[in-house]
């Protein structure tokens, strides 16, 4: 027997890239782009912090994990979002630390959808394209996907306004995601305050993922936390995710933290009682020292910064290109992400990924179909030949 909800997803997609390429010969030996695994290496805090508490190993971690990462957590969202007096965070009722960011964004659904919002199923509202965790959560959990286009018109983020009133009675979670994956694009302040607006006056939960929120071009994105706490509601209807993957470049830690909403939060501790994974004790020991750390940030920052300048220099004459404002991805036109893909591949060996595999069809069809997301994350070397290849194959 098996739960015919799992068969409303289509394959995730990067089982669709191997069905694309695999049994076709590569044009030299593989560059894997299309994965959005840092590759520079964890900072020596993350081995050090492991090493600090090998007793740990020994012990069951808490659901709620330690109260020195919690609190380590609290500091640097107060620190880095300007959360003072009452609006700073409590690290005892405000703060869930994940074992990887993507348990939040998953479990978070079956949380919230109810069987039935407004006499039907209920609506998961995600932006088009997306993080592909969004769709499994929503269909995992009983509800209906709805899209929300994040196009160029757009300026790559879901247009909110126009969400129409069926949509918003029937919806009960809000997925957006910022700076964006796969776009790059940032929300500003006002763009948050609407979509925290329209949450409330909707009942929805509005999950803002921003994992990408320390890997920025020139401006740090602001949060959904600085701006629920100036309301009189605090951070109800609100959660939002990090996670040490990107910040750190630490993805094999699996490491992160939802906050905000009290009851969420509490919400979920008692989910994970039943059938969640707390973050091991040793590995909330190398977290606390990373979140209370900023200068190998910096550095991984500095890195990023330097790939998007050698990106300019390949690919800024070319149609198609622009510098995101954040993140560490670039989101080509390209015409036939799909076609181009699989050309790159056969020319050069370089994989990147369609963009029409991040995106369901609409009316208009699949706004990913033009594009390929490719991932900066390697040596400035290999990303400079990775890019001098996709050149030659743009306009």
């Amino acid at each position: 027997m098996t739960n015919a909800r799992l068969d409303e997803l289509t394959d995730y997609p990067f089982q669709r890239l191997r069905n694309l390429l695999d049994g076709t010969e590569g044009g030299g030996p593989m560059l894997n782009f299309a994965l959005g695994e840092p590759q520079m290496g964890p900072p020596t805090l993350l081995t050090e912090g492991l090493a600090s508490d090998t007793a740990g190993w020994g012990k069951y971690p808490p659901a709620n994990s330690t109260p020195e990462l919690r609190g380590a957590i609290a500091d640097w969202l107060d620190r880095r979002y300007g959360l003072t007096g009452d609006a700073a965070m409590d690290p005892e009722s405000e703060i869930m630390p994940l074992n990887g960011t993507r348990e939040g964004l998953f479990q978070i659904a079956n949380l919230v959808v109810p069987a039935v919002r407004a006499a039907t199923r209920p609506l998961v509202l995600v932006p088009n394209p997306f993080y592909q965790c969004y769709m499994g959560a929503a269909v995992m959990a009983g509800a209906e996907v709805g899209l929300m286009p994040a196009i160029a018109d757009n300026g790559f983020l879901p247009d909110l306004e126009a969400l129409d009133r069926e949509t918003l009675h029937r919806a009960v979670l809000m997925y957006v995601c910022t700076p964006a994956n796969p776009q790059g694009s940032m929300a500003d302040e006002a763009y948050l305050e609407k979509a925290l607006e329209i949450a409330r006056a909707n009942n929805i939960v509005l999950a803002l993922d921003e994992c990408y929120a320390e890997i920025y071009d020139e401006t740090p994105p602001p949060g959904g936390l600085q701006i629920a706490a100036a309301t009189p509601e605090r951070f109800a209807n609100l959660v939002v995710f990090h996670s040490l993957s990107k910040r750190s470049s630490a993805p094999g830690l699996r490491s992160g933290f939802m906050a905000g909403d009290r009851d969420l939060v509490a919400r979920f501790g008692k989910l994970r009682s039943f059938g969640g994974a707390p973050l091991p004790n040793p590995v909330a020991a190398a977290s606390t020292a990373l979140w209370r750390d900023e200068a190998h940030v910096e550095g991984i920052r500095a890195h990023y910064r330097r790939l998007f300048d050698i990106a300019d220099e390949t690919l800024g004459n070319r149609r198609g290109y622009f510098r995101p404002a954040g993140g560490f991805f670039l989101w080509l036109d390209v015409g036939d992400g799909e076609a181009f893909a699989k050309k790159l591949w056969e020319a050069s060996g370089v994989r990147v990924l369609p963009g029409g595999y991040l995106a369901r069809d609409e009316a208009a069809g699949n706004p990913g179909q033009p594009f390929v997301r490719v991932a900066l994350v390697h040596d400035e070397a290999t990303v400079r030949k990775a890019l001098t290849a996709i050149a030659a194959l743009m306009e």
